[in-house]
């Protein structure tokens, strides 16, 4: 039999303009991180709130030796243009 592992749910968040940016991600027990899905407002698009979350997430990861898992397609298309995140990048 085997133990379930907990995931807890979260994200990284942004206000700006009285509006809120952010990164919804999972953590579980297992060492990872899954990034799930970033929002940006509308309003708010264009100033790089999108990639500040990224960076935040994988700084996080590697501030705790999380393996990341991007399920997001912002965040998957950030990762692609910034080399430095790829290490911390695999799939389960």
């Amino acid at each position: 039999m085997s133990n379930p592992t907990p995931v807890t749910r979260s994200r990284f968040e942004i206000e700006q303009d009285g509006q809120t940016s952010y990164l919804e991600f999972e953590t579980d027990g297992q060492g990872w991180l899954t990034l799930i899905h970033t929002e940006v407002p509308k309003e708010l698009r264009g100033r790089g709130l999108a990639q500040e979350l990224v960076t935040t997430a994988f700084q996080y990861a590697k501030d705790n030796n999380l393996k990341v898992d991007v399920l997001c397609p912002i965040a998957h298309h950030i990762v692609q243009t910034h080399p430095e995140f790829q290490p911390l990048v695999h799939s389960r």
